[in-house]
């Protein structure tokens, strides 16, 4: 497309693009936007060097004209959006990207590969969050996705409530809080159970968290409080029927005088599993798969679309698609939760063009990047942490029928002036 469009003489036009989607996954009443603080650092950072060019010019992907203009080749425009953190529903304007055509159509697919994938872990975590009502998640999944996605889904499970990580790298980056548990590995290495146990209090203190289903629950329940005394920090079970393990090994620490020590469950969790557990004395809990895959649903959708453009005479242009159920509303676009008494109630997008409605409610858009440098706001750990706290301030907005997990439509009605 942008060789095409320099050959046209189109590609300095300049344009509006939009990321949205068009719908939420099924059962979904909300979602949650996440990756702006990445896809902003990486917009900074996005550059054509000699290999990529040369890979270019030897494969006559793009003629020597366009090879040229890419060796310079900068982001210079203006991003806005949705704070990171915010809910989001069908149609709202999530990002904003407006520039050349040349300069912005460059950013489609790396926009939108950080937006959906990052968008689909908070949105399930969130979910998650919700269902363990005051009691912390980890997040435990780097082993089930990406490398790359692994610290970007931790991130994002962080913002959207999960209280740390066990990816270190996504401390190192963005300030996640880590944590750490044994394998079961860790215990099959050593001649008993018990002094696996006594290793890992002796490294790590009796505060520590063993892991008690490698063999008999039960017999490990005792070896460990033996090893670490009354005051074992936690024990972790990864296997069988949880709600009634759980039971179980709640009654068999406090029989040994382990009142205090707590207990946090894995295996395979999902929102609906934890939202089974929440009348067992479970602490804690550790999930993996399901939420680095967004919990069935591994991408948010988002599209990427342009909605205006200068003509010929320098003047503003909508343009919209018309296809089939995929029609789009063309325009620079701003958005607006309208709200009653402190709850949200619809999602109102209007055209900047024409003003701001008299309504009641808070304005969704912020700038983000200005002639191609990032607000420093968003970014880093600092950009992390805010969007943590606006998730949950934008969450406490929503109705509570958003936290319902069984299928339903968006919890709020998308409405357009």
């Amino acid at each position: 497309m942008l060789d095409a469009a320099i050959g046209s003489g189109r590609h300095e036009r300049p344009c509006v693009f939009e990321v949205f989607a068009r719908r939420l996954p099924d059962s979904r009443r909300y979602g949650v936007v996440a990756g702006t603080g990445r896809l902003l650092e990486l917009v900074e950072q996005f550059r054509f060097g000699d290999e990529e060019l040369s890979f270019l010019s030897r494969n006559s992907i793009v003629s020597p004209t366009t090879i040229e203009w890419l060796a310079n080749y900068r982001f210079t425009g203006d991003i806005s959006g949705y704070r990171e953190g915010d809910a989001y529903f069908p149609g709202s304007p999530v990002l904003t990207v407006e520039g050349s055509f040349a300069e912005a159509v460059l950013l489609e697919t790396l926009a939108l590969s950080v937006l959906n994938y990052d968008s689909a872990v908070a949105s399930a975590a969130a979910r998650m969050v919700s269902a363990a009502g005051a009691r912390p998640i980890a997040e435990m999944g780097s082993r089930r996705t990406g490398e790359r996605s692994a610290v970007a889904s931790a991130r994002a499970a962080y913002i959207a409530g999960f209280s740390a990580t066990s990816n270190l790298e996504a401390g190192r980056s963005w300030g996640v809080p880590t944590m750490g548990t044994a394998a079961h590995s860790f215990t099959l290495l050593h001649d008993s159970e018990e002094e696996a146990f006594q290793a890992q209090v002796d490294a790590l203190g009796p505060s520590t968290t063993l892991l008690v289903d490698t063999y008999d629950v039960e017999n490990a329940v005792e070896l460990a409080v033996k090893v670490a005394g009354t005051g074992l920090g936690a024990v972790r079970i990864d296997s069988g029927d949880l709600a009634t393990q759980v039971a179980s090994v709640r009654a068999q620490l406090d029989s040994l005088g382990a009142t205090k020590t707590r207990i946090t469950v894995t295996n395979d969790l999902d929102e609906h599993a934890i939202a089974a557990l929440r009348a067992a004395p479970v602490d804690s809990f550790g999930v993996g798969t399901s939420v680095v895959t967004g919990s069935g649903h591994p991408t948010a959708g988002m599209v990427y679309k342009l909605v205006a453009h200068h003509n010929d005479a320098g003047e503003w242009v909508s343009v919209a698609k018309k296809s089939t159920a995929k029609a789009t509303v063309g325009g620079h676009k701003a958005a607006i939760r309208t709200m009653e008494h402190g709850i949200a109630t619809s999602e109102l997008i209007y055209q900047t063009a024409e003003g701001r409605p008299e309504v009641d409610g808070r304005d969704l858009i912020v700038p983000l990047m200005t002639a191609g440098t990032a607000d420093a706001r968003w970014l880093g750990d600092g950009g992390t942490l805010a969007a943590r706290d606006h998730r949950e301030d934008a969450l406490a907005e929503l109705p509570q029928t958003a936290f319902r997990l069984s299928r339903g439509e968006p919890v709020l009605p998308t409405l357009y002036r």
